[in-house]
C-alpha cells in the first residue's frame, strides 16, 4: 500500500490541496491531528479531510478548538496569531464541524502490509501536550512499553525518522506550518514499510492574503509571512 500521511495541517488549505494534487494515488491517508489554528480555511480543511483520510487523530488544537478553550489576552507572536485565527474558527464553524473535531480519538493502532502502526499526536506519555524533538534519548522512557512496529506522530512541525528500542518513529513534519527552516509544505508516504519525505512548494501568497481577507492583524501576518515565505525563516 501506497499510504499519504499528513499532520499539522494548521487550516492551510493551499498548501493541503497542493499535496492531494501531487499524490493523487495514493491508496489512503492517515491524518495525525492539528487540522485548526493559524490559518482561516478550517472548513474547507475539515472537508478534505473527512472525504479523502481513512483515519484522523485528534491534535492539540482541534481538541482546543471543540472544547472552546481560550487563550489568555494581551499576548503576542505566535501566541496572538493564534487567539486571532482561533476566534474565526468559532464565527465560521458550525456545531457539526466542531463536533467532529472534539469526536476525533487521540490514538489509533491499525495494520497495513505486515505492520503493526501507531497512531497519535504527540507522544504516548501525552498523545496531545508533550513536545518532543527528534532525541532518541527523549524518547526512551515514553516508548520504554509501546509494542508497535512504526509510531507516527505531528506536533512537532519537524520532520523525522528515529529508532527507539526497535520502535521507529515517524514524523511527517507539517503541511501548513512548517518549523523546520524550509518553507513548503511538508509530508510522508508510507509505502511497504518504506518511509519517503517529501517536501512541495505552494502558493503561499494565497494563504497570506486569505488571512489577510479574514482581518488577521498586521504583526500576526507579518509573522505569517516569515513562517510561510521561502528564504525569510530563520532557526
Amino acid at each position: 500500500m501506497r499510504i499519504l500521511v499528513l499532520a499539522d495541517i494548521h487550516a492551510n488549505w493551499p498548501a493541503l490541496r497542493a499535496i492531494a494534487r501531487a499524490e493523487p494515488d495514493c491508496d489512503e491517508c492517515l491524518v495525525l491531528g492539528d487540522l485548526v489554528d493559524y490559518g482561516v480555511s478550517a472548513r474547507e480543511v475539515i472537508r478534505w479531510v473527512q472525504a479523502h483520510a481513512s483515519q484522523v487523530i485528534r491534535g492539540n488544537h482541534d481538541h482546543a478548538v471543540a472544547q472552546f478553550i481560550r487563550r489568555r489576552p494581551h499576548v503576542s507572536g505566535l501566541k496572538q496569531f493564534l487567539n486571532e485565527t482561533r476566534q474565526i474558527h468559532w464565527q465560521e464553524l458550525n456545531c457539526s464541524e466542531l463536533n467532529y473535531l472534539g469526536g476525533l480519538p487521540t490514538q489509533l493502532t491499525l495494520y497495513r502490509d505486515g505492520l503493526k502502526l501507531r497512531l497519535l499526536h504527540a507522544t504516548p506519555r501525552d498523545p496531545l501536550g508533550e513536545y518532543l524533538l527528534p532525541d532518541v534519548t527523549r524518547w526512551e522512557e515514553p516508548t520504554r512499553n509501546l509494542q508497535a512496529d512504526i509510531l507516527l506522530v505531528g506536533h512537532t512541525h519537524i520532520p523525522f525518522e528515529i529508532e527507539c528500542h526497535g520502535l521507529r518513529i515517524v514524523n511527517p513534519g507539517s503541511v501548513g506550518q512548517p518549523r523546520d527552516g524550509i518553507a513548503s509544505a511538508s509530508y510522508a508516504v508510507l509505502e511497504q514499510g518504506h518511509v519517503e519525505f517529501k517536501r512541495i512548494a505552494y502558493d503561499y501568497t494565497e494563504t497570506l492574503t486569505d488571512l489577510s481577507a479574514a482581518g488577521i492583524s498586521e504583526e500576526s501576518l507579518v509573522l505569517a509571512r516569515k513562517i510561510l515565505e521561502p528564504g525569510t525563516i530563520d532557526q
